[in-house]
């Protein structure tokens, strides 16, 4: 299921029914897992690791050199990618910047058409990333956060599990997980209906909330609140929620709340299950 205009180089290594479409260039280390169909005009080049059954759109490119202006085409970087993702037409996926570095994906993400991955970042598993999204080196996403549209994510920054954020955003703080956030480095309260279809039980919601409501309307600083916190009774979402917090103290600190409902609002999750 290999097109005759297809280029494979000698160096790589093709699995099982695997379908390559016309005019795709594949050289390098690389290897594509089984059952994986990769469209027209794709090229994926370097030391990239595609697991089975991923899809990857036509004029995608993958493994190709960052864009730091530190770095020497000399260092041996990869790609890591899993099993079941989908990437649409002309996605960009960087490999990492250092040596012996790694830009990665997880499994079951779904990457819209024009989403830019940079050096080095960490996407989760079951993550939605909206068309023309921009993600600088080194930004983490974790599992089962949605993206939209146009949004841009500065380098090193991170997105919390099951956070959503309004499209034509952009973030230079983290976000802390299970929340909505938009416009510039604000969040607006908890992704609820996000939360529900995750099948998180109203107890478990009622958790989350509590945490928010510690660390966003107790009157007390951040670090004041994550002290606060440590007298207080919490399962594993609330001790999830306090310690990305704690983790973005001294770094790139966290997204403030705005109370205001801008831009008609916060956004609504993805239609599903």
């Amino acid at each position: 299921m290999i097109h005759l205009t297809a280029i494979i180089g000698s160096g790589a290594k093709i699995g099982r029914g695997v379908e390559i479409g016309p005019h795709t260039i594949i050289s390098g280390a690389v290897s594509i897992g089984d059952g994986s169909i990769i469209g027209a005009n794709v090229v994926i080049e370097g030391e990239v690791a595609v697991g089975r059954e991923n899809r990857i759109g036509h004029g995608t490119v993958i493994g190709s050199e960052p864009q730091d202006l530190s770095f020497s085409p000399a260092t041996r970087s990869r790609v890591e990618i899993g099993a079941k993702n989908v990437i649409r037409e002309h996605c960009t996926i960087h490999r990492g910047t250092a040596e012996d570095s790694a830009t990665k994906i997880g499994d079951e993400n779904f990457l819209m058409v024009g989403a830019h991955v940079g050096h080095n970042c960490e996407i989760g598993n079951k993550v939605i990333i909206a068309n023309n999204c921009l993600l600088g080196g080194y930004v983490s996403v974790a599992d089962g956060a949605f993206l939209g549209g146009g949004c841009l994510f500065h380098q090193f920054m991170r997105v919390g599990r099951l956070a959503i954020t309004q499209g034509a955003s952009g973030f230079g703080k983290d976000i802390p997980p299970f929340l909505v956030a938009a416009e510039h480095n604000y969040v607006f309260g908890l992704n609820t209906v996000g939360l529900r279809r995750a099948g998180f039980s109203s107890a478990q919601r009622d958790e989350i909330k509590r945490a928010f409501k510690l660390i966003y309307l107790s009157g007390l600083n951040t670090r004041q609140a994550l002290e606060k916190s440590k007298e207080l009774e919490w399962t594993d979402l609330g001790r999830e929620f306090f310690r990305f917090i704690g983790d973005a103290i001294g770094k790139r600190g966290i997204c403030p709340l705005k109370r205001s409902g801008g831009r008609g609002g916060p956004p609504e999750p993805p239609p599903g299950d």
